[in-house]
């Protein structure tokens, strides 16, 4: 039995438990102790955007959040995107236009773009710039990424895309 006194938090809409250090870091307790390991570590240092979620509706850095921090919070992690076997509509969009390519900084990307379409439905080009801005691509730039979030927002014009539940 672990010596750890337990951390209860909610992940993509259901409530979880973790027994773990509670400095362990976000991104680890997601990867290693939940088995979701869509967020990916890119640096470690908070620099890159690859293992953003959102925690409390805020975008954050999971790979600089010590777990304890997440006691009682809400986390949306990439894997809480899709909703009943339905893809996101940035999903389908990265799918469709290329922007998700070595797959390295895609799932930051989406929880950015995801973030921002939360509270600007209809960014300009520089507000997606601007919203995307912590997030890194070290493949073949952000031309596809851009082009990914613009088509994914002239879908929420045709239908409003819907968060999840959990993740308002």
């Amino acid at each position: 039995m672990s010596t750890f006194p337990a951390i209860r938090f909610n992940v993509n809409g259901e409530d979880r438990e973790v027994r773990v250090a509670p400095m362990k870091r976000l991104l680890d307790v997601l990867r290693e102790d939940l088995g979701l390991t869509g967020s990916k570590e890119g640096c470690g240092e908070g620099e890159c955007g690859s293992c953003s979620v959102r925690m409390n509706g805020e975008l954050v850095n999971s790979c600089l959040v010590p777990v304890l921090q997440a006691e009682g919070a809400s986390v949306q992690t990439v894997e809480g995107l899709a909703a009943a076997g339905k893809m996101h509509p940035l999903q389908e969009a990265f799918l469709q236009c290329g922007g998700a390519q070595c797959g390295i900084c895609t799932p930051g990307m989406l929880m950015a773009a995801t973030q921002l379409l939360s509270v600007n439905a209809h960014p300009t080009m520089t507000e997606i710039r601007e919203g995307l801005a912590g997030n890194l691509c070290r493949c073949t730039g952000f031309t596809r990424i851009f082009e990914s979030v613009i088509a994914a927002t002239a879908k929420n014009r045709e239908e409003r895309i819907e968060e999840p539940a959990h993740a308002r």
